[in-house]
C-alpha cells in the first residue's frame, strides 16, 4: 500500500516539577533548602530514514508522545530528563501544522532532522529561591508542559522528472523501458494507481529519478478522477515530459489532451505549470500515416515546445528524449520550492507565551487564565507565608492585579485562578 498522507498527535514530555526538601545533616537540626530541580521533558523529533518510502506505519499509530522529565529529588539532586522520541520518516516528507496549514517542516535529506514538539522545562526545586531573608521556602517550581499539536505528513516523491499524460497514453511503459521500474501496465480506464519511481542510468554513468504520476483528467484539481491527490507528486520535479497517445485508438484529440492537462497544473500551482515540459508523441508505431502526427509535432512546436515522435513499446526515439532530458537537467540545476516562502511557518517555541492571561466576568466573580497559572500554582504552599507572598508578587509583576482593577473589582469579590478562589484585598 502506498501511503502519502496521514494525520497524527504529538506531544512533548512534560518538565518535571521541582521539589522541596531540606539538608537533614548529623548536628545540623535545621539544615538548608536541598530541594532538586526537575528534569526537562523529551522533544519529538521528526528524522529522514532512507529506508521507509511510504506513510503507512502511521496509519496504525495515530498518537506519539515523548517521555517526560523526572521531579527532582532531595540532597539537591536533579530529576533526569525525558528522552527524545525520535519519529522515522521517507525521503521527501513534508509536515504541516493542521490547525494553520503552515509548513513546520520540509525532510528531503537522509539524516535532516526537525523538532517539531519541544519539551517542557523542568522546575526549579526550593533551593533556589533561598534569600538572606527567607532561608528556608517551603515552595518548589513545577514543570511546564511539552507541547501537543496535530500534524499533517505529506509524502512528495524526490524524481527530478516527472511523467505527465492522460489515462493508458503510455506513461508506465516509457517508465518501464528507461528504467528498472516494473510498474504494472494494462488497459485500465486508470492505469497508475500510485505513483511510480523509476531510476535511469545515463550511458556517462549519470543518472537521475523519473515518476510516473497516475494519470490526470480534466477537472482533478477539483478532485476529479485520481489526480487531485497526486498533484503534489510533481512539485518537486525540476522538469517535466508530457506523452501523448497519437495511435488515434482512443478517439481523443491529443492537442485538446495536451491542454486539459497544463490546464490542471496550472489551477494547482502557477509555477508548476511553469516548470520546463518537454512532448513525447508516442505510439506512433500504430499510425499508418506519419503525416497525422507530424501535424500535432508541428502545433505545439508553435508554441514553442520541444517534441520528440516515439513509441515506447518498440523503444523508438526513446534514446533522444533521455539525451535531451540529461541535457536540459544540466542547465535547468536547482529549482526555487512550489510553495510560498511566507508558507513556511518556522516553528518558534516561545516559553515565554505564559506571560499572557485573560480576565473575564463570570456572574459576580472575576476568572483569571493563562499558561502560566498552573505552573505558578504548582510552585505555591498555601500554608506557607513565604510561597504566598511569592505567589502574590508573580501575580503583581505579571500585571494581574493592575487588569482587575482596571476592569472594575471592588474589594471583597471573588478571584477564580484554575481551581482556588480568594477574596481581593487592595
Amino acid at each position: 500500500m502506498f501511503v502519502d498522507r496521514v494525520e497524527i498527535s504529538v506531544k512533548a514530555g512534560n518538565g518535571g516539577h521541582g521539589i522541596v526538601a531540606f539538608r537533614r545533616e548529623k548536628y545540623v537540626p535545621n539544615g538548608g533548602p536541598a530541594g532538586g530541580d526537575g528534569g526537562n521533558g523529551g522533544n519529538v523529533i521528526f528524522r529522514v530514514d532512507p529506508n521507509l518510502r511510504t506513510l503507512i506505519d502511521f496509519r496504525y499509530k495515530r498518537k506519539h508522545a515523548a517521555q517526560a522529565g523526572e521531579d527532582g529529588g532531595n540532597s539537591n539532586r536533579s530529576g533526569k530528563a525525558g528522552e527524545d522520541l525520535i519519529i522515522g520518516v521517507p525521503p521527501g516528507t513534508l509536515i504541516k501544522d493542521k490547525e494553520t496549514g503552515g509548513i513546520i517542516a520540509d525532510l528531503t535529506d537522509v539524516g535532516e532532522e526537525k523538532i517539531v514538539a519541544k519539551g517542557g522545562k523542568g522546575g526549579r526545586g526550593n533551593q533556589h529561591f533561598a534569600t538572606s531573608t527567607r532561608q528556608a521556602p517551603r515552595f518548589a517550581e513545577g514543570g511546564t508542559k511539552g507541547e501537543e499539536l496535530k500534524v499533517v505528513l505529506e509524502l512528495k516523491l524526490l524524481a527530478d522528472v516527472g511523467l505527465l499524460g492522460y489515462p493508458n497514453v503510455g506513461k508506465s511503459t516509457f517508465l518501464s523501458v528507461v528504467s528498472k521500474a516494473k510498474p504494472k501496465i494494462a488497459d485500465y480506464p486508470f492505469t497508475t494507481i500510485v505513483p511510480n519511481l523509476g531510476v535511469v542510468s545515463y550511458k556517462d554513468g549519470t543518472s537521475f529519478v523519473l515518476a510516473d504520476i497516475p494519470g490526470l483528467i480534466e477537472g482533478a484539481n477539483e478532485g476529479a478522477g485520481l489526480g487531485h491527490q497526486f498533484l503534489r507528486h510533481v512539485e518537486r520535479t525540476k522538469m517535466l515530459i508530457h506523452i501523448l497517445d497519437v495511435s488515434g485508438l482512443t478517439g481523443r484529440d491529443p492537442l485538446e489532451d495536451f491542454e486539459k492537462i497544463n490546464g490542471e497544473l496550472k489551477k494547482h500551482n502557477e509555477k508548476l505549470a511553469a516548470r520546463k515540459q518537454i512532448v513525447a508523441l508516442n505510439k506512433t508505431d500504430l499510425v499508418a500515416d506519419a503525416g497525422e502526427y507530424e501535424k500535432i509535432k508541428s502545433e505545439l512546436e508553435k508554441r514553442g515546445y520541444e517534441v520528440f515522435v516515439i513509441s515506447a513499446a518498440t523503444m523508438d526515439g526513446i534514446d533522444k528524449v533521455i539525451d535531451r532530458t540529461v541535457a536540459l537537467l544540466d542547465e535547468i540545476g536547482e529549482v526555487e520550492p512550489i510553495f510560498d516562502e511566507e508558507e513556511m511557518a518556522e516553528k518558534v517555541y516561545k516559553f515565554e507565551s505564559d506571560q499572557e492571561f485573560t480576565v473575564r466576568r463570570e456572574n459576580e466573580a472575576f476568572v483569571v487564565e493563562g499558561e502560566f497559572l498552573e505552573k505558578l500554582l504548582l510552585s505555591v504552599n498555601f500554608e506557607d507565608y513565604d510561597s504566598v507572598a511569592y505567589f502574590q508578587k508573580i501575580l503583581k509583576e505579571k500585571g494581574v492585579f493592575e487588569e482587575l482593577e482596571r476592569r472594575g473589582i471592588e474589594e471583597g469579590q471573588t478571584v477564580k485562578i484554575l481551581d482556588i478562589e480568594f477574596d481581593y484585598i487592595k
